[in-house]
């Protein structure tokens, strides 16, 4: 008896060097995660006279990525011109004055670089990636584009059948097509609500003096970021921006335009379609705008939802409850939590794929989260989504092009960007009982926005739906 006391006193004193150990291997990490961090390289921001921002992160890596960020997207159309903003990114590499389609093309290809470009709802990006030493080229070859660029008859005709043909590829990527279907009803009668590519019927009429007037009327020097990140000088940087940038204007000619509020309206949109093998189902309610510091914790209850394939290992031993209810129950393909920001208002929800009898008792499981957010989450959740979401955050700033559209991104939503020990710090803040005020804020007892494509003759019908965006309980 005494000998097992004394092995049992032996393995208690083991365990305990062992915890000690842990929690000291725990305090070392967590001190040197803070450490790099803070010894990120900073973000430098120069602003020229003329109104444009420069900004950039020295790496000292042998590549770099810079770009042009618009605060111009499909949000500042109308419904006469809606596609316009997407279709001038089309006409970026089709020539300018000074150098035709094939120069451009010849040009990129000689220094090893690439150029894209893409369209959002708020905003318009075109960037090169290169040999820092060519960053000079790049920003004189970006600055041409769109300042320069000619705008041919020819070539607008060419690209409009480019874009209706992207339109029938979109049509069958049915994520887009449900995301669309969202913002439609979500955003409906006001500018989110509008598509990005526009209707096929705009598209055709565009005509090259709609392509001019939208540039002067939004392409202007305050509303422009010159970003870069990697092997970056600043200093020559913004040299290179006074040079090639003289010709953007900071005035208006006309009326300046304003950004309009964005009214959201709970309601719901189905497209039924039997034939289709699965069902494509988005529900959401309306979030905060960037500023909003409500975002970090709804930033955290997203995590806590998280994402989920069933392709993915993990089975029952998934931390999302929902992943696990998906799993154990067979209940979907996959689902996706999203938190989509915009500068004044944003959609918080969830975009499922499940079999045609499985949606009731899918939206059932979210809703139930949902309400579980709303009441009694847990600190243990928490802090696993805080950890996740540093971890996601670093991940995605994993290379010179991501961090540049981080830059350029948070220049134009924040007019700064947040170095990432003030964001850790922020998320590190968050208790449950900030995600349970923001969920009662946001998602309790609100009208949501529902949008479903394909066999979704299982889905309850939206008096249903709103009624379970609320507990009674006794």
């Amino acid at each position: 008896m005494a000998a097992r006391l004394v092995r049992l006193g032996s393995a208690v004193q083991n365990n305990t060097s062992l915890f000690k150990g842990l929690c000291k291997w725990q305090s070392t990490a967590a001190e040197a995660y803070k450490h790099k961090l803070i010894n990120v390289p900073p973000t430098l921001v120069t602003v020229l006279k003329s109104g444009l921002r420069v900004a950039s992160e020295d790496s000292g890596a042998a590549t770099a990525t810079v770009g042009i960020w618009i605060d111009a997207g499909s949000r500042y159309e109308d419904d006469r011109n809606n596609g316009v903003a997407h279709f001038l990114e089309h006409m970026a590499f089709k020539g300018t004055a000074s150098r035709s389609q094939t120069d451009l093309e010849l040009e990129i290809e000689n220094m090893g670089a690439h150029l894209n470009a893409y369209t959002s709802r708020e905003q318009t990006v075109y960037y090169a990636k290169c040999l820092s030493e060519d960053v000079s080229k790049a920003v004189d070859i970006l600055a041409d584009i769109i300042q320069n660029s000619k705008l041919g008859e020819a070539e607008i005709d060419r690209e409009r059948g480019v874009i209706l043909r992207e339109m029938q590829e979109v049509e069958s990527n049915l994520q887009e097509v449900v995301f669309d279907h969202l913002h439609s009803i979500a955003f409906q009668g006001t500018a989110l609500g509008r598509t990005i590519l526009g209707p096929s019927e705009v598209i055709k009429r565009i005509t090259r003096n709609d392509l001019v007037d939208y540039v002067k009327t939004h392409y202007k020097s305050p509303r422009v970021v010159l970003a870069a990140a990697g092997g970056v000088n600043h200093s020559e940087l913004v040299k290179a921006a006074e040079k090639h940038f003289v010709g953007l204007k900071t005035t208006y000619e006309g009326e300046i335009p304003i950004l309009q509020p964005c009214r959201f309206t709970g309601s719901e949109i189905r497209v039924r379609d039997d034939s289709m093998p699965l069902a494509h189902i988005a529900i959401a309610v309306e979030a905060c705008g960037w500023p909003d510091s409500d975002n970090i914790p709804l930033m955290v209850a997203n995590t806590i939802i998280g994402a989920w394939d069933r392709s993915q290992g993990g089975g029952t031993n998934n931390a999302s409850r929902l992943a696990t209810a998906a799993t154990e129950s067979n209940l979907a393909h996959s689902f996706q939590s999203f938190n989509t920001c915009y500068t004044d208002t944003g959609l918080w929800g969830i975009y499922f794929v499940c079999d045609p009898l499985k949606c009731e008792d899918m939206l059932y499981n979210v809703q139930s989260e949902w309400m579980r957010l709303c009441t009694s989450v847990t600190e243990s959740e928490v802090e696993r989504a805080r950890n996740l979401l540093k971890t996601s955050m670093l991940l995605q700033l994993d290379g010179t092009t991501p961090i540049c559209e981080d830059i350029g991104r948070q220049m134009l939503c924040y007019n700064r960007r947040i170095p990432l020990h003030e964001l850790e710090s922020r998320i590190e803040k968050v208790t449950a009982k900030d995600v349970q005020e923001v969920a009662m804020k946001y998602i309790y007892d609100r009208c949501p926005a529902v949008a479903a494509v394909g066999p979704v003759e299982n889905l309850p019908d939206y008096n249903r739906i709103r009624s379970s965006m609320y507990w009674l309980r006794l």
